[in-house]
């Protein structure tokens, strides 16, 4: 009897030893929330069929996440391109800090980011987060080479490089915060097409996409995309073409993005469980070109392959979420969903398809105006946002940085450029978190949002659209104001009728541009 009871009062202990230990660890579990970054490429705002009524695209799982979330209505890329747009949300700094002032890079290129520069991802790992890089990166880093005195360079007859891919890459994902990284290199029309994971190649067999790619189909039509290629590249039809170069035997250019999504998910099943919790930066390689939807969705939408590759983004959205919910872990896991600048969507798009990617701003991926720079920008995280919200103040992806750096309680050098928006988590939808924000163009011209003010520091798109630089004649302005408030299609110069304000966001630019640390723009 004596033995019955002692093992009853044994177990009794154990189980209260075991709920403590299981307390603890929800704890720490709940203290700080999982966040997954899902970042896509060239996705306008108006491509969120939730943002724009009149979309001919659909995207249901990105419209959940909108109906039970907080949807930011004024977010904005630092930059119109891929390369800046990345470095500031990775840093919280604007793109134009670094070497090479705001440019965007290729695949072969050296890290834009500073040997010494923190990360949202640095930030995070010493919060005591798992953190991982899985997808496009588009920053830079360095390649081995047969010849170590080399750089990596590129043999434009052959197509082939000097790399060494049996080699490790040096101030890849690894060495800016990342404890894994799954990525490739660049964005999907740019060689070389291949996996790198944890800096080494997946397969490191090279051979051409030409090689296994016809350059061309029997039914090929050119449109106005054709002017990227070079003669020898792979072009099918309009949006549906990448340059040729070196790829990894085993790559296939049409499955890349579903290899990210299913390197996503085994990442989420090894690490949802565990003590710390999870950082996954996700930057998906479409709706950039080339547009190869999944199969399942190939004729599903009504504009033909680019919807039919919004909705394969989409559906990434959806596995991801659905995945979160499996494993039980979506109450306390942030999921974030925005683009790395507005669609590239010209006007004769527009006109052909009758949707604008870029809904309600003026212009397109590259251009200074607004078109360029608005993004979709939606937080779903059920533990702290119970109810759909929208918040309509400026916010910018450099944001994250300091957002995260308040969420987790610490401060960490880096952010120069980052306003945290973590009143707006906690519910305080009518404070401004910011004032003003600087945007610039893969060409380096420059704006800046102060207030209802967009003051442009040139005249013409600054970027994709023509004319991309108007030489002002004698009279004329040589810059660009606009109430975005009461003209948010940018379509009122105002530059002579106030001009004390367009002195004073000149000078503003002028003081931004040659600082090389924050600018209080908010002062």
């Amino acid at each position: 009897m004596w033995n019955i009871g002692r093992k009853l009062f044994v177990l009794i202990i154990l189980a209260f030893i075991t709920g403590l230990l299981s307390s603890s660890l929800n704890e720490k579990q709940n203290k700080n929330p999982n966040i997954i970054v899902i970042f896509a490429d060239d996705m306008g705002y108006g491509d969120v069929s939730a943002l724009n009524l009149e979309a001919k695209t659909h995207t249901p799982a990105i419209n959940e996440m909108a109906e039970s979330g907080i949807v930011f209505t004024e977010a904005h890329s630092s930059a119109s391109v891929c390369t800046p747009s990345r470095y500031g949300l990775l840093t919280g700094s604007y793109a134009f800090r670094n070497r090479l002032k705001g440019g965007n890079v290729g695949g072969y290129d050296a890290s834009v980011l500073g040997l010494k520069q923190n990360t949202i991802a640095h930030l995070l790992k010493n919060a005591g987060y798992t953190t991982a890089c899985i997808g496009k990166w588009h920053l830079g880093f360095e390649w081995a080479t047969r010849n170590q005195n080399e750089k990596p360079s590129l043999d434009q007859l052959s197509k082939y490089s000097n790399v060494d891919y049996s080699k490790p890459i040096k101030f890849g994902p690894n060495y800016y915060g990342f404890d894994y990284s799954f990525i490739h290199p660049a964005s999907l029309d740019i060689p070389p097409y291949l996996f790198l994971k944890n800096g080494l190649a997946v397969d490191k067999q090279m051979i051409l996409t030409s090689d296994v790619y016809p350059k061309s189909l029997e039914t090929t039509q050119h449109s106005w995309d054709k002017k990227h290629t070079a003669e020898g590249d792979i072009y099918w039809k309009k949006g549906v073409w990448w340059r040729d170069g070196e790829m990894a035997k085993s790559f296939k250019i049409e499955k890349c993005l579903g290899n990210i999504m299913d390197e996503a998910v085994d990442f989420l099943r090894q690490k949802a469980l565990k003590e710390n919790p999870f950082f996954l930066y996700l930057p998906l390689t479409g709706p950039h070109t080339p547009w190869v939807p999944d199969d399942q969705f190939k004729g599903k939408s009504s504009i033909d392959t680019y919807g039919d590759f919004i909705l394969t983004i989409d559906n990434v959205v959806k596995v991801i979420n659905e995945e979160v919910n499996k494993l039980g872990i979506a109450n306390n896991t942030m999921i974030i969903f925005t683009s790395d600048n507005g669609g590239y969507w010209p006007e004769e798009e527009i006109i052909l398809q009758n949707h604008h990617s870029n809904y309600g701003r003026r212009g397109q991926k590259g251009d200074i105006w607004d078109g360029g720079h608005h993004v979709p920008l939606i937080i779903k995280w059920p533990a702290r946002i119970s109810k759909p919200k929208n918040y309509t103040h400026l916010v910018s992806l450099t944001d994250l940085f300091a957002t995260f750096s308040d969420l987790t309680g610490q401060k960490i050098k880096g952010g120069d450029d980052s306003f945290s928006f973590n009143l707006v988590l906690n519910g305080n939808f009518s404070k401004p978190t910011r004032n003003s924000m600087i945007h610039c163009t893969g060409q380096k011209f420059f704006a800046i949002r102060k207030g209802n003010w967009k003051y442009i520091d040139m005249v013409g798109s600054g970027g994709f659209t023509n004319p991309t630089q108007i030489q002002p004649k004698p009279g004329e302005p040589d810059g660009q104001l606009y109430n975005i408030k009461s003209d948010p299609f940018e379509s009122n110069n105002l530059y002579f009728k106030y001009p004390s304000v367009v002195a004073d966001l000149k000078l503003q630019i002028k003081r931004a541009k040659e600082s090389s640390t924050t600018t209080e723009l908010n002062n």
